[in-house]
């Protein structure tokens, strides 16, 4: 819903614009709703540049996904979006230096292939704006890695509050030049929608991984692609193609494989059947 939300009002606000008024429903909700009772311990927090660094991260994955959706369908957008647990792979692999499988390199190579075959590098749909979700990506996985650890040891609501914030205020730098009074009244109305779902889901994800490691997570992360499929034909009439199909298929088998390979790597190490840590 917020990427549909988002696509719909993409032609008629600019991106920096937009998210400002997203990240300012988040900062200014989280605020009003929590600092009452959480006082000024609610800023207290052990990672102060790791938590400005995610707020930046989250920013940048914003911007590349308006601009996504403003070019590509809501669908393949989705798609592309899912191989983000692959490229954690390989962060894990070359940056963090952790030992990958044979497996896990098919797998991230298969979901790469699903990738290929919906933008089609050569043919007639393919153009620089595919590159978009790409960079999405990229940002969107090391946003991940450090939620990920940061949501061991910090606060949900303080790293959601920071989070807010750093958008908002980072966003604010750009306004002056961006500011477009708005066609109509129902335009604020779609923005304030987009904030609230941007807002409820990120809360959510933050939860999510405080409850249960990435692997059991991701299986149900898939079920993205069917409701934007599903919204994309509602709201803007779009059906993927049978190419785009494929590959969006390839996509959800390589990375649920690689899901469910990282469970029975962690049952392995986890004979007494205790959750295993998320990694």
């Amino acid at each position: 819903m917020l990427d549909t939300t988002t696509k719909y009002i993409s032609f008629s606000v600019p991106a920096l614009m937009a998210m400002w008024l997203r990240y300012l429903f988040q900062a200014l909700a989280t605020t009003v709703v929590v600092l009452p009772t959480r006082g000024l311990a609610l800023l207290r927090t052990a990672h102060p540049k790791f938590q400005f660094l995610r707020g930046v991260l989250l920013l940048a994955t914003s911007l590349f996904a308006f601009y996504s959706v403003k070019y590509m369908p809501v669908g393949e957008f989705t798609a592309l979006v899912m191989i983000t647990p692959l490229v954690i792979t390989l962060l894990a692999a070359r940056v963090l230096r952790e030992r990958v499988s044979p497996l896990r390199w098919l797998l991230v190579a298969g979901g790469f292939a699903g990738t290929l075959v919906i933008v089609r590098p050569g043919g007639q749909a393919f153009g620089w704006t595919l590159l978009l979700p790409l960079g999405l990506v990229v940002s969107n996985a090391w946003f991940q890695v450090l939620t990920s650890r940061l949501a061991r040891t910090e606060d949900p609501v303080t790293m959601h509050f920071y989070t807010g914030w750093v958008g908002t205020l980072l966003a604010s730098l750009a306004l002056p030049f961006v500011w477009t009074p708005l066609a109509s009244w129902s335009l604020w109305g779609w923005l304030a929608l987009m904030g609230l779902l941007g807002t409820v889901g990120h809360f959510l994800l933050i939860l999510a991984y405080m409850r249960a490691p990435a692997a059991t997570l991701t299986p149900f992360l898939y079920v993205q692609i069917g409701f934007a499929m599903l919204c994309g034909w509602l709201v803007f009439s779009h059906v993927p193609d049978q190419w785009s199909v494929m590959g969006i298929a390839m996509i959800v088998l390589c990375g649920a494989a690689g899901a469910w390979l990282t469970r029975l790597e962690g049952r392995a190490h986890d004979p007494i059947n205790i959750r295993p840590v998320e990694s």
